[in-house]
């Protein structure tokens, strides 16, 4: 019984191995990767430059008389309408001071038209010798005064109204306002010299100051053109950079000579809000063309310490490890290839975990 059981059992080890064998010969179908050829086509060249937007506007919200603050009924950091109320100083003082020119401006008419009353009877008076020439003289002078007593107390009714005016302290224009430096209760001494309370930024329209070298500009000026209306792109100094067009609409007159390079200037439309005054950003300003491109996804490119490769798939279908020089991304997802592959040769875009070199795979050109 015994010899039996180990007879099956050396049957079984010796069945299995073959199958073993068996499996182990056979040759295994090569790995499907997907392929590609890669884009040719004509490109605009541009070169990357560090700048910083600031809004269209910016103005400082101050104080120019002095009392408690009474109001600001707004809140930091929202969007201020033109002419929208901001500040509060109280205003009674500077109403009784109103109060007070508006009458001294009425005794001054009621005095001058006392004098004018006068002029004329004494100018009648005068035709038949009735009074002295004298006394029209005097006539004559009291109505200059009572005329100059009325425009200085014109003067001063319209400066009162002014002082009583930077009580309410308006929006100059749309935009959006930081905190204010003051709450409400505290003491604004305006009178002396002028306390800001706020900044207002008209932020709808941003501008991206950014400098390039001089021998660029000089460039640019051997080529018969002018930046002026050139199309940029503003980028935030992000992993994935937001990209946002911008018009160039201004070229300083003159070059630093501190450091060789002329400012530039370009206009962004920030209707949505989303840069903000001071933010640091980069500049993609056109510099020349590329015909006929070499063009791969960027995503296909993998990065080592020896830099940028991708994987070429041979006539033989064997992959072969490339060290490929690449220049600037093309239309968000595409980037260039300056030297280390060809036009017409196919490369891996995907599963570049899996491929390695010399691997025999099966190529299958995306469509």
């Amino acid at each position: 019984m015994k010899r039996l059981f180990a007879a099956i059992f050396i049957t079984n080890i010796v069945f299995l191995f073959g199958c073993a064998k068996k499996d182990s010969d056979s040759p295994r179908t090569p790995m499907r990767v997907e392929v590609d050829k890669p884009f040719v086509k004509n490109v605009v060249l541009h070169r990357q430059y560090p700048g910083y937007v600031s809004a269209q506007n910016s103005v400082d919200i101050v104080a120019r008389v002095s009392g408690y603050l009474v109001s600001a009924p707004f809140s930091g950091g929202s969007r201020i309408s033109k002419g929208q109320l901001l500040f509060v100083i109280e205003p009674d003082q500077y109403k009784d001071a109103v109060d007070k020119a508006e009458a001294a401006l009425e005794n001054a008419q009621a005095q001058l038209d006392y004098a004018e009353n006068n002029y004329v009877r004494m100018s009648e008076a005068a035709r038949s010798d009735a009074i002295s020439e004298i006394d029209l003289i005097q006539s004559a002078t009291q109505l200059l005064s009572a005329k100059s007593n009325v425009k200085d107390a014109e003067a001063a009714l319209s400066s009162a109204r002014t002082t009583l005016g930077y009580c309410y302290i308006r929006a100059p224009y749309s935009g959006r306002i930081t905190l204010g430096t003051l709450s409400n209760g505290n003491y604004v001494a305006g009178s002396a010299s002028p306390v800001k309370l706020a900044t207002l930024y008209e932020e709808n329209l941003m501008y991206a100051y950014f400098n390039i070298e001089d021998r660029q500009f000089v460039n640019m000026i051997a080529e018969n053109r002018s930046v002026l209306g050139d199309t940029v792109f503003v980028s935030l100094q992000t992993e994935s950079p937001i990209m946002f067009p911008a018009v160039l609409d201004y070229v300083s007159p003159n070059i630093d000579l501190s450091t060789g390079t002329l400012q530039l200037r370009a206009e962004i439309d920030n209707r949505e809000g989303r840069l903000k005054d001071g933010m640091y950003v980069n500049i993609s300003l056109p510099y020349g063309k590329s015909d006929s491109a070499v063009l791969v996804r960027d995503a296909s490119i993998g990065s080592d310490q020896l830099g940028n490769y991708v994987y070429v798939v041979s006539a033989s279908d064997t992959v072969e490890y490339r060290h490929i020089e690449t220049g600037e991304l093309v239309d968000d997802t595409l980037r260039m290839v300056t030297a280390g592959l060809a036009a017409d040769e196919l490369y891996v875009t995907r599963a570049l975990l899996k491929v390695r070199d010399g691997m025999r795979v099966t190529p299958v050109v995306e469509q």
